[in-house]
């Protein structure tokens, strides 16, 4: 191999100086490399915390989301490996090193490589709903949190989805479309740390704006898209019951129709029961102290129809869409 292109879209989070600090610090690599941060800001007030010790070329973004951050450093970068890092992940010590061995051993066939992924959690308690959700990607198939793709893959597939905006399914969109090229993905050995962000209470119910995104795929691969893209079922069909059954109860409860009595009590209980064996789902495996059950009774209640309405919004908005082209 020639060398490696490592692309980093960031967002000017502090964790960003820490992934570029641990790369300076690392272990050499027997290759060309170069650091290419895309600056995704919206208001780029500032430059970006670059430590010193890594000489970065820095590039504007057009703050449209990662995939699109992506795109802007893999269309510049000069090698024939692109490495792909998020800016909130700590590589190990030995990354280069391990990374040049996985790019350097990967077969002319093999159009990406994926690195692994360790989540520490608290040991001793039990890990909070967003902590579990984090731990989640280290069982991800070819996320990008430390993700390399052959420049070649990259644009017989036409990269990243831009329709994707956020972290969110667009790293398995492109997998399934690097495949379909004729590629194959493995997995290396290379390993980074991505910590858990802190986060408020609400975060659940902010990351169910992602089902406008699974609207998306559902158009572009039809029913079987989970399978396709590798991704595990979903709650949806249960939350559009729960949400139909509240919507129905509120609605009977302000008309007062007669006759309605016996349905809306009916929508009343299939609403609660749902609700909390969602619920119970989540509290069950977490620390069951008072504000993280707190936490999870609100959301769990909120999360069914924010995610329909979400879904709805995309499968209106993405109709007709069409995968990703190649470029020519």
């Amino acid at each position: 191999m020639t060398g490696v292109s490592v692309v980093v879209p960031t967002l000017g989070r502090p964790s960003l100086t820490a992934l570029l600090t641990a790369l300076a610090a690392g272990t050499r690599a027997p290759m060309p490399v170069e650091y290419l941060v895309v600056d995704d800001r919206a208001d780029a007030a500032g430059e970006l915390p670059i430590p010193p010790g890594i000489e970065v070329k820095v590039l504007t973004g057009r703050a449209a989301g990662p995939a699109a951050a992506r795109n802007v450093g893999w269309q510049a970068a000069s090698h024939e490996w692109v490495a792909f890092l998020d800016d909130d992940v700590l590589p190990d010590a030995d990354w280069l090193a391990r990374l040049h061995a996985d790019l350097g051993t990967a077969a002319a066939h093999v159009g990406g490589v994926q690195g692994n992924l360790r989540v520490p959690l608290p040991s001793d308690r039990r890990p909070t709903d967003w902590e579990r959700v984090t731990a989640g990607l280290a069982d991800g198939a070819w996320i990008t949190a430390d993700m390399a793709y052959r420049r070649s893959a990259l644009e017989a597939t036409g990269g990243f989805d831009e329709r994707l905006p956020r972290a969110f399914r667009e790293d398995a969109e492109l997998a399934h479309r690097v495949r379909n090229a004729g590629f194959e993905l493995v997995k290396g050995a290379r390993t980074v740390t991505h910590p858990v962000r802190p986060e408020n209470r609400w975060v659940s119910v902010r990351t169910q704006r992602g089902n406008a995104d699974d609207a998306l795929l559902r158009h572009l691969y039809g029913p079987g898209w989970r399978t396709a893209l590798e991704i595990p079922p979903g709650r949806r069909p249960r939350h559009v019951a729960v949400t139909v059954a509240g919507a129905f109860a509120v609605a009977a409860a302000l008309t007062r129709r007669r006759g309605w009595g016996v349905a809306a009590a009916a929508a009343t209980a299939l609403w609660a029961a749902g609700t909390a064996e969602f619920a119970a789902a989540r509290i069950a495996p977490g620390p069951r102290d008072a504000r993280e059950v707190a936490t999870m009774l609100l959301t769990s209640a909120v999360i069914p129809p924010v995610a329909t309405v979400h879904w709805l919004r995309g499968w209106v908005r993405w109709r007709g869409s069409r995968p990703v082209e190649p470029q020519r």
